[in-house]
């Protein structure tokens, strides 16, 4: 199935036209916007990244050189790619290449494994698989290949450090991509990414050309970024954050990516070196102002956004120490992303996630369950809507996912704080059953099935336990048939289904039977409650 055929999750044509009126949308895809950026800016820095840099000119020359080797491989436009590569300079290029032949990339991570990648490429319709080779762990071209075997629709294997490029001169190949743009309209499915949902495998997001682009440049514009930025991002690239404020954030505005991994040892020398202006932190990254050069790179900074976890006044303090602007950011990768405004309180800052990034945003605070407002102060589920969240997942009927008036239920708890005139957003717990570990979802539901394939497990519950760095870990705690099931067997259970590792549990607890409320649902609240008085007893 390619992108156009996913008219059920297209916005409705009121809303359209009212976010082109207003001048959110535009009338290009992302492709001709970078090209038309590229044109602006030739000469500055697109990307930096430890394996290279690449100007504007240069970025967009190589990628439409891609782009037509790609299409010569019979590749056509609306095709799903699967993507699953890391940080690396050669990802942003093979990244505005797909889009360019009009290809529609599928944002999986480095770490998904057959468990994953097997639903989300045939859920797709993928048609190639992106891949990275020489990776730690895995040979993921390898992988490629075994996946691709018996699948329905895949029929290439791309590799990073190989893709086709066409012998064209520049004015040629720049040529054969307005031919292919000029078949692509602006509000056709552009990426799929990834929900973290509360059943099963990951469901696909469509994002579309202009709001995926806006989406990006909103975000720019709420943090004052100009052509003179260069914006560090540590966490993964190939990730809805990693492309609005990694890729297309900086590249709205002609300004420069500065591409490093998640290691701070390598990443801050490389932050230093380019004179990073504004950097986001995600909750792994919280140390970062304890690393020994943290003084020199906050030397360069303007702005830092921290965003996964609780942010305590110490982090804050240290963190922006050089005189940085130091702020929130709350996203999904259904859409709605809220910011902590420049020029708010330190009050505002620090105790909430912020204000949604577009004039257009619609914001409730409802009652679990109901389509009730609850008052400000009060906490409920966050739902919202606007001209960058999706109406609809593909391929996949979830009404009970959306209000009557097409706002998307996040699952996330919050309220609203009134704060320097704002209507500020506080985040204050989950309804969906997810553990945030380092800033990846793990669906718990989709864990405890998997474990209950095990065959001396009876009973099983994965909740979440406090981590100091990655700020959860997930915990099991079983019941089982008399067997013993230690951690060693969980894991080689997981392994055997080719299961992520980032979603393996990490303790397990072994219990006669799992603790329930009166009317006989698991009592997670109970179970979450002895794992973090285990963890502070030990």
């Amino acid at each position: 199935m390619t992108a156009r055929t996913t008219a059920g999750t297209r916005y409705p044509a009121d809303r359209v036209t009212a976010y082109r009126e207003a001048g959110l949308w535009g009338i290009r895809t992302i492709a001709e916007e970078l090209h038309a950026v590229a044109l602006a800016h030739p000469d500055r820095d697109a990307v930096v990244a430890a394996q290279g840099r690449r100007t504007y000119a240069e970025l967009d020359a190589e990628t439409d050189r891609i782009a037509v080797g790609l299409a010569g491989l019979g590749l056509r436009p609306g095709d799903p790619v699967i993507v699953q590569v890391t940080n690396r300079l050669e990802t942003v290029v093979a990244w505005y290449a797909l889009l360019k032949a009009g290809l529609v990339p599928v944002a999986t991570l480095a770490a998904h494994r057959g468990h994953e990648i097997a639903h989300i490429s045939r859920a797709a319709g993928a048609r190639a698989h992106l891949v990275e080779s020489g990776t730690k762990g895995i040979d993921l071209v390898a992988f490629a290949h075994e996946q691709a075997r018996d699948h329905p629709t895949l029929r290439h294997v791309l590799v990073l450090s190989d893709l086709p490029v066409a012998d064209l001169d520049p004015a040629a190949a720049r040529a054969r991509v307005e031919e292919i743009q000029h078949g692509i309209d602006p509000d056709d499915v552009a990426v799929y990414q990834l929900s973290g949902g509360t059943t099963g495998v990951p469901k696909l997001i469509p994002r579309r050309h202009a709001e995926y682009w806006y989406n990006a440049r909103a975000y720019a514009e709420v943090l004052g970024w100009t052509a003179d930025d260069r914006v560090g991002h540590l966490i993964p690239v190939i990730h809805n954050a990693g492309v609005v404020c990694g890729v297309h954030g900086p590249h709205t505005v002609g300004a420069c990516l500065v591409l490093t991994d998640h290691d701070l040892d390598t990443a801050i020398p490389l932050l230093v070196a380019e004179r990073t202006t504004s950097v986001l932190f995600g909750h792994v990254h919280y140390r970062a102002p304890e690393h020994p050069r943290y003084d020199e790179l906050a030397a360069s900074l303007r702005v830092v956004l921290l965003s996964g976890a609780k942010v305590s006044p110490e982090l804050f303090a240290r963190t922006g120490r050089g005189g940085a602007w130091v702020g929130q950011l709350f996203g999904m990768a259904e859409g709605m992303f809220l910011v902590t405004p420049r020029g708010s309180s330190p009050e505002l800052r620090r105790e909430t996630v912020g204000v949604p990034i577009s004039p257009l945003d619609e914001v409730r605070i409802l009652a679990p369950g109901t389509e009730d407002e609850v008052p400000d102060g009060e906490v409920g589920e966050l739902c919202c809507r606007g001209p960058y969240t999706l109406r609809g997942y593909h391929g996949v009927d979830r009404p009970e996912a959306f209000t009557a008036d097409g706002s998307y239920r996040s699952g996330d708890l919050a309220a609203v704080r009134r704060l320097d005139g704002y209507r500020a957003i506080s985040i204050e717990g989950r309804i969906k059953d997810l553990i945030n570990r380092g800033g990846e979802k793990i669906n718990a539901e989709e864990v405890e099935l998997l474990l209950l394939a095990h065959p001396h497990v009876v009973e099983a519950a994965l909740v979440a336990m406090p981590d100091p760095r990655l700020g959860e870990r997930g915990c099991a705690y079983l019941a089982t048939d008399g067997t013993p099931v230690t951690l060693e067997d969980v894991r080689a259970h997981l392994a055997a289904l080719d299961v992520a590792r980032f979603k393996w549990p990490e303790r397990v607890e072994r219990v006669d039977a799992l603790p329930r409320t009166k009317v006989g649902k698991l009592d997670k609240k109970v179970m979450a409650a002895d794992i973090t008085s285990r963890l502070e007893r030990e």
